[in-house]
C-alpha cells in the first residue's frame, strides 16, 4: 500500500513521493508535504515555463525563478504562465 502525506496544496492526505524530488533538506520538506500529484502538476507547470520563457537551466537566475514559482503553486498562491499556452481541450 502507497505512503500518504498531508499535502500543503490539496490540504488533504494524497499518495506521497517515494522519494525526495530535490536534494538536502528542501527536497525532504517537499516529500513530507507534497503529494505525488501535486508535483507531478509542477513538473508540467515547470517544463512549460522552462520551454516558452527559454529559461536557461545553468543560470542561477533561472533556478532561483523556477523554485519561486514552485513555492506559489504548491501554496495555492498565483504563477507566472507560459504566453500563448493553450490546454487542450477534453
Amino acid at each position: 500500500m502507497s505512503q500518504t502525506v498531508f499535502c500543503r496544496k490539496y490540504q488533504q492526505e494524497l499518495e506521497a513521493l517515494q522519494f525526495p524530488p530535490l536534494p538536502g533538506k528542501k527536497g525532504q520538506e517537499v516529500q513530507a508535504s507534497v503529494s505525488k500529484q501535486a508535483w507531478e502538476e509542477w513538473q508540467t507547470l515547470q517544463t512549460r515555463l522552462i520551454n516558452e520563457k527559454h529559461l536557461n537551466m545553468l543560470e542561477p537566475s533561472a533556478r532561483e525563478y523556477l523554485m519561486e514559482q514552485m513555492e506559489r503553486f504548491l501554496d495555492n498562491r498565483e504563477t507566472d504562465q507560459a504566453e500563448g499556452y493553450v490546454p487542450r481541450e477534453s
